[in-house]
C-alpha cells in the first residue's frame, strides 16, 4: 500500500515490529512544509469528524513542526497568540458574528 505522507518519527519501527518493511525517504525542506500543511488538514479533519481530545495534541505537534520550519519556537507562538488575545481578544465569550450593518 501507498501513502506518500508525513508520519511521526517512531511509526517506521512500529511497522518493523508487526513484520512489515516500510519504504521510506526524508523530505527535503519544500516536500516537508507541503507535507505539514497536509498533517494539518488530515488532524483538523480527524478532531472535526471524531471530537477527540488527543487529535488536538496531534494538531499541536503539527503546529510546533511548522514553528520550527519558519524559525519560531514554542514561547515566540505563543508571545504571538498572546499579543492577538490582547489586540482582538480570544474566544472565551463565545461571539458570533451574524452580521454587520452600514452606519
Amino acid at each position: 500500500m501507498e501513502y506518500g505522507k508525513l508520519v511521526r518519527d517512531l511509526v517506521p519501527g512500529i511497522i518493523r515490529e508487526v513484520g512489515e518493511v516500510p519504504v521510506t525517504h526524508r523530505a527535503g525542506d519544500d516536500e516537508y512544509a507541503e507535507l505539514l500543511i497536509a498533517k494539518l488538514q488530515e488532524e483538523v479533519d480527524e478532531f472535526t469528524q471524531s471530537g477527540a481530545v488527543d487529535e488536538l495534541a496531534d494538531l499541536l505537534e503539527v503546529i510546533r513542526a511548522l514553528g520550527q520550519l519558519h524559525g519560531v519556537g514554542w514561547v515566540e507562538l505563543d508571545e504571538l497568540r498572546a499579543q492577538k488575545v490582547r489586540e482582538r481578544g480570544g474566544f472565551e465569550e463565545r461571539i458570533v458574528l451574524d452580521e454587520v450593518r452600514g452606519a
